[in-house]
């Protein structure tokens, strides 16, 4: 099996906290370095001007000399260190002086491949520059370290992340063939785009033509720049079986490796920790429900939520909420449940729902957000009971960081993460998953399945609790990235294979 000597790999989330893309590069960060200490460099956008990054820490005495080439060559970059487990390095580019350039840009990415940019709108032009950015620095990192390495030949992979750094990809296939490219789709732009738009995606699936849908759905630039990186890439991968098999039929190409997204434990408090911020937790939720309902709860309250971006279909928002409202007229509950809703939105007007209260969060949770004041790592594990009724979800990072936390948790069938977890054996909230069937059409279905579910764990003792709590986090330890990380591994090899057999 080939190993690279370097990986570059970028993402519009390096440092920049958006999405759950950061959670899967931040995390496995980790792992790499310990495998490849500063051999593993990232590479983010500079959305921060003269401002400090807070997940950056710069050094500019580290790769000092490739930084003075780069202010030769026009290459505005920060170097420093992601901060995060394992601190590897990170290069933050400035893809503003790129704007200028930006129709010779897209007029050779349609000349050399094809790429459709000309009904561009949103972010696809800041992504797409930055792309290039990100092209340049590879390009020039690429000079550095044969130069540092006494000419000699590396094996060096570019591992790209989502159609916002399709651009990049392409352009380094094109100037440096020698190098291996790695492309991964988290979720195809089309087929979360007609998920989006609540058009069934799973039982037509067969039928779609994503070219076709691309133009219906105004999506032809993001599709054609993320099919053209996918046809290009030397190793075309994604997080699940689901996605690949929407990749199959809304891409035409088949995946070549899945990479599955792993966890790192080191962010979960151990022991006596755990248990104080357990209690912080739940008297912080406990506290702010009170002052808001005029309750008064105590610890014996169910705690459940919901958390992710604000798409209300795609996460299953709406039928979270449609479950707590069923929940709530049921005269067999017994308990009181308090349900956050975790998702930065618009505010909505408070309602009474008997003997569960709903309520809605609509902020980051990074500490200071004047309502709850506490991070979601510390937050989360004061729940007692997470849901995540996704309709279009190719992974599902808030299950994995739930179960981490000793949180049991209910998914769907249409989440890559359930998929996984039904793999594992594991698909009832007695073994720590409730994993739910869900298709285009149970909506009604979904919605009881989960207020069943939520009755049922309300009526566990505390030997049953204990026990589900148990299995969740015996269920995480085999999504650890140490295990995951093989599927890397095999992917560095094809795409270094494919790289070696190019210029043979």
């Amino acid at each position: 099996m080939l190993v690279p000597d370097y990986i570059i790999e970028s993402s519009w989330e390096v440092c920049n906290k958006v999405g759950g893309i950061y959670t899967v590069l931040s995390t496995r960060a980790k792992t790499l370095q310990e495998t490849f200490p500063d051999r593993i460099l990232f590479i983010g956008p500079d959305c921060w001007g003269e401002k400090p990054c807070p997940y950056f820490i710069e050094d500019r005495r580290l790769m000092a000399d490739w930084r003075s080439s780069c202010a030769e060559e026009g290459l505005q970059v920060k170097v420093g260190r992601w901060d995060i487990p394992g601190q590897p390095i990170a290069i933050l580019v400035d893809f503003q002086p790129y704007f200028a350039q930006k129709n010779d840009i897209y007029t050779r990415l349609w000349e050399y491949y094809g790429v459709d940019s000309l009904h561009a709108y949103g972010d696809y032009d800041e992504a797409s520059m930055f792309s290039y950015a990100a092209g340049l620095v590879v390009e020039s990192l690429y000079k550095w370290i044969e130069e540092r390495e006494e000419r000699r030949e590396k094996r060096i992979i570019y591992h790209a992340n989502e159609w916002m750094t399709g651009l990049g990809l392409l352009y380094i296939n094109k100037v440096l063939p020698q190098i291996g490219t790695i492309f991964t789709t988290h979720a195809t732009s089309i087929g979360r785009s007609i998920s989006g738009n609540n058009k069934p995606l799973y039982d037509y699936l067969f039928a779609y033509n994503g070219d076709q849908m691309a133009g219906e759905l105004n999506m032809q630039s993001k599709h054609s720049i993320e099919k053209q990186t996918a046809w290009n890439a030397d190793c075309f991968t994604t997080v699940s079986d689901i996605t690949a098999r929407e990749c199959v039929e809304l891409l035409d190409k088949p995946v070549d490796v899945v990479l599955p997204n792993g966890f790192d434990d080191s962010f979960v408090p151990q022991s006596a920790t755990f248990t104080r911020k357990r209690r912080a937790a739940r008297r912080r939720m406990i506290e702010v429900a009170n002052r808001l309902m005029g309750t008064s709860y105590g610890d014996e309250v169910l705690i459940v939520s919901t958390s992710g971006r604000f798409e209300y279909r795609n996460k299953g928002i709406d039928v979270f909420l449609e479950a707590m409202s069923r929940l709530g007229r049921d005269p067999r509950l017994e308990k009181d449940i308090l349900a956050f809703v975790m998702v930065p939105g618009c505010e909505m007007p408070h309602r009474d729902e008997g003997k569960v209260k709903v309520i809605f969060v609509p902020y980051y949770l990074t500490g200071n957000d004047g309502m709850l004041n506490m991070t979601y790592y510390d937050l989360v594990l004061g729940n007692d009971l997470c849901i995540y009724p996704s309709y279009y979800e190719p992974w599902g990072y808030t299950p994995l960081e739930a179960i981490a936390f000793k949180v049991p948790c209910i998914t769907t069938d249409l989440a890559g993460f359930g998929l996984w977890a039904q793999g594992e054996g594991v698909d009832n909230i007695e073994q720590g998953v409730r994993v739910i069937h869900r298709t285009d059409y149970n909506y009604e279905q979904v919605a009881d399945e989960i207020k069943d579910t939520v009755m049922l764990f309300a009526s566990f003792d505390e030997n049953k609790v204990k026990n589900a709590r148990q299995q969740a986090a015996k269920l995480s330890k085999k999504a650890l990235w140490k295990h995951f990380i093989r599927q890397y591994e095999k992917a560095y090899d094809l795409a270094l294979r494919k790289a070696e057999a190019r210029m043979a």
